[in-house]
Order: structure tokens, then C-alpha cells, then sequence
């Protein structure tokens, strides 16, 4: 896992290969926060949100480009041991890593948050239903992105708060304010 922007850039952390987890590639990622630096301010960003976090290089970029705090929440615990050991090299107290269910933090969370981000399993089965769990719990800040990593199988264009999708190789980013 290689951070591709900020004040830990070039840093590079080595996952297992035993991890299920499927990382955002590098190339994907890179396209992904060039798009976002245009959308968001981070170092102005309060608290931003990793749901499935999986391997944490997500919420890495996000604390490498300035933001103020970022929640990581991963279900597996080989994948939320390794978030541990990554914040634990990085020494970055703005890093909150949570081993919970999505679907269950969703619900009784009451924090809103300035930019959202959610890798889920591709195969997952209700996949489709983040975009509305996310607004319906009012988790998005009024002027926040929410940005759903997905396969070519969805297609969230006609969620109402759906703004544009971009693709990158099997990687497709649906955005939404």
C-alpha cells in the first residue's frame, strides 16, 4: 500500500498477502483525490468517514492531504489489527479506527461528517442501499461528498443526490452531495 499525496507521501506499508480485502489500486486512488481536491478543502475537512476501510490506505490519504480527524470503521479483525499497526507507525492521533459493522454504525451514529467514502465488498448484497442509509441518517454534512467505490454493475444515476460516476479499469466511483 503506497500513499500517493500529502505529508506522507511515498510512505509505503506492506499488507499481508492474506488479506480478502480488495485495495483501491494506486492509479484509481491517485485519479480519485485529484478529482476531491477540486471538491473539497481538506485541510478545512473537520471529520471525514472510511466505511470498509479494509486496509486504511484511504484514510491514510485522507490524514497524509490534512484532515482533522478521520473515523475508519473495518468489521475483520486481521484488516482492523492492521489499521492499528499502521496508525501506530504513522503516530497520528487524528486517526480513529473502529472494528464495527457498517450497517450497525450507520444506524446509531450521530456525527455528521464533511466527506464520506465507502469500499465495500463488490459482491455485497445491499450494496445499493449505502447511498440512502447515508442520507436517511443525515450522516453528510450539507455541503460534504459522499463517494461510493462500486463494480460495473451498479449504477447509482438516479439517486437524487447522485452527481457524477467516474470509472478507472474495474473500479467505478459514484459521487453524491
Amino acid at each position: 500500500m503506497r500513499v500517493v499525496g500529502g505529508k506522507y507521501k511515498r510512505r509505503r506499508f506492506d499488507v499481508p498477502h492474506t488479506f480478502k480485502a480488495r485495495p483501491t489500486t494506486d492509479f484509481a486512488k491517485e485519479n480519485l483525490f485529484n478529482i476531491l481536491t477540486n471538491l473539497l478543502d481538506f485541510e478545512s475537512c473537520a471529520c471525514a468517514l472510511d466505511l470498509f476501510a479494509g486496509t486504511g490506505s484511504i484514510s491514510v490519504e485522507l490524514l497524509s492531504r490534512g484532515c482533522q480527524k478521520v473515523v475508519s470503521v473495518e468489521k475483520d479483525y486481521a484488516h482492523y489489527a492492521f489499521i492499528q499497526k499502521v496508525k501506530k507507525e504513522l503516530g497520528d492521533d487524528a486517526w480513529f479506527p473502529l472494528k464495527a459493522d457498517v450497517f450497525a454504525y450507520i444506524k446509531r451514529c450521530t456525527q455528521q461528517f464533511d466527506f464520506i467514502f465507502a469500499d465495500p465488498p463488490y459482491a455485497l448484497e445491499n450494496l445499493a442501499d449505502l447511498p440512502e442509509l447515508i442520507f436517511s441518517n443525515n450522516l453528510l454534512k450539507e455541503e460534504g461528498v459522499f463517494v461510493l467505490e462500486h463494480g460495473a454493475d451498479h449504477s447509482f444515476a438516479e439517486h437524487p443526490r447522485f452527481f457524477q460516476e467516474r470509472e478507472y479499469g474495474s473500479v467505478h466511483f459514484s459521487f453524491f452531495q
